[in-house]
């Protein structure tokens, strides 16, 4: 930060100038607009959201636009905008262009937002107004020095997104190398490329490892458990089974009273509606659950491991077959039939073990930079915050 040193050192050794909001800035509402009134086109609609609701084709606001959401859930979201835009449910802050930078300002807000989310009013749909930030105060330091801030927060709003972006492909290569290597070491018709595998299909399959429908190993569950013995953490709903092999959440709300479907830990979990969301969860524990989630039970856990067939029925094998024999066009539901003719490898258990812990080690490393992936972006980002609050808080002017 030498460069800003020196610069306050020259033109503001003694302090800025601190003014309220409303002194140095005009604040204008947009011009509320709803979905039919839109004319589509390439015009950001800047609304109670913090992305834009609409695409409009006249703008109400021409560039270097600083926009607030008015109201609704993100009601006090700032946004800069540096093209035309249609201010709907938001309102714009224009500072004194003399005084100010345009961008400076914005930082100095985003650096302040949590302040503003807390001007929120109203019972049913929060709303934020200019007058609600009039009375904030904001330092004025020289022009030179605004211009030089500017520079460095947008090289770390830069380097921010740069980070974020390649941690998220390492952790999406991460996710397909496993996809990768768990459908081959669930294929067993050729060499796997682990070492200790292949000796063991070789020595125990030499003739190969046999296939069975899903029916001759397991079934539907048919037995019911009371809405008196359940509670959020065991009913599973398919809204609280979660997208794309990821387990569950506990419930919102359950059935209060009459049976459900009981399932037993070992059972295997899907959701049965919309297969392409890849619902699917190896219970833990005993629970309840209900008709758009099946519940797959092992016939003999001798010849077949829980762990093995959940890994199996993740596979993207599975859901592709789970997918193709679907019905219906807006809310599309697997096929219960189906499902138990799909044709899976039962190789001997000492084999299925190994496969077991191969794939849990790799889905532990998926998992950990699952979980170390937003702590290590919440952690740049505290950085980043560090630093703007540095960097926009000067001492008064006195008097």
């Amino acid at each position: 930060m030498s460069r800003i040193d020196q610069l306050i050192a020259e033109l503001c050794p003694n302090g800025v100038v601190h003014y309220e909001l409303q002194e140095v800035c005009t604040f204008r509402r947009g011009k509320s607009i709803t979905s039919k009134e839109i004319i589509p086109g390439d015009v950001p609609v800047i609304a109670g959201g913090q992305k834009p609701a609409y695409y409009h084709n006249v703008p109400n606001r021409e560039s270097q636009t600083i926009a607030v959401a008015g109201s609704g859930a993100y009601a006090g979201f700032v946004s800069f905008w540096d093209c035309p835009v249609f201010l709907s449910d938001s309102f714009s802050v224009e500072p004194n262009q003399e005084l100010f930078v345009t961008k400076f300002v914005f930082y100095f807000l985003k650096n302040i937002q949590d302040q503003i989310y807390a001007t929120k009013k109203g019972g049913g749909v929060p709303h934020v107004h200019g007058s609600s930030i009039a009375r904030f105060v904001i330092p004025a330091p020289p022009l030179p020095i605004q211009v030089e801030i500017v520079r460095i927060l947008d090289s770390f709003t830069e380097l921010e997104a740069e980070l974020e972006a390649e941690l998220e492909a390492e952790l999406e290569a991460r996710k397909k190398q496993y996809e990768h290597y768990r459908d081959t070491l669930l294929d067993l018709s050729k060499p796997t490329r682990f070492k200790r595998m292949d000796q063991l299909v070789e020595e125990l399959c030499p003739n190969g490892v046999p296939m069975y429908p899903l029916r001759e190993l397991a079934h539907y569950s048919k037995s019911r458990i009371s809405c008196e013995d359940i509670d959020v953490s065991t009913y599973v709903g398919v809204e609280n089974l979660l997208q794309n092999k990821r387990g569950k959440v506990d419930a919102t709300s359950i059935p209060s009273e009459g049976n459900v479907i009981k399932y037993e830990a070992g059972d295997v979990l899907i959701g049965n509606i919309r297969p392409y969301l890849r619902k699917i969860w190896l219970a833990n524990s005993y629970g309840g659950t209900n008709g758009d989630v099946l519940v797959i039970q092992i016939k003999d856990r001798q010849l077949l491991s829980p762990k093995f067939l959940y890994y199996v029925l993740s596979s993207e094998n599975f859901f592709l077959f789970d997918i193709q024999n679907s019905k219906g066009a807006k809310m599309p539901r697997g096929s219960k039939e189906a499902v138990m003719t799909y044709t899976i490898p039962v190789p001997p258990m000492c084999i299925q073990e190994e496969i077991v812990s191969i794939l849990d080690r790799f889905d532990k490393l998926c998992n950990d930079l699952s979980e170390g992936l937003p702590a290590e972006i919440e952690a740049r980002r505290k950085q980043y915050e560090y630093y703007r609050d540095k960097l926009l808080t000067f001492r008064e002017l006195e008097a």
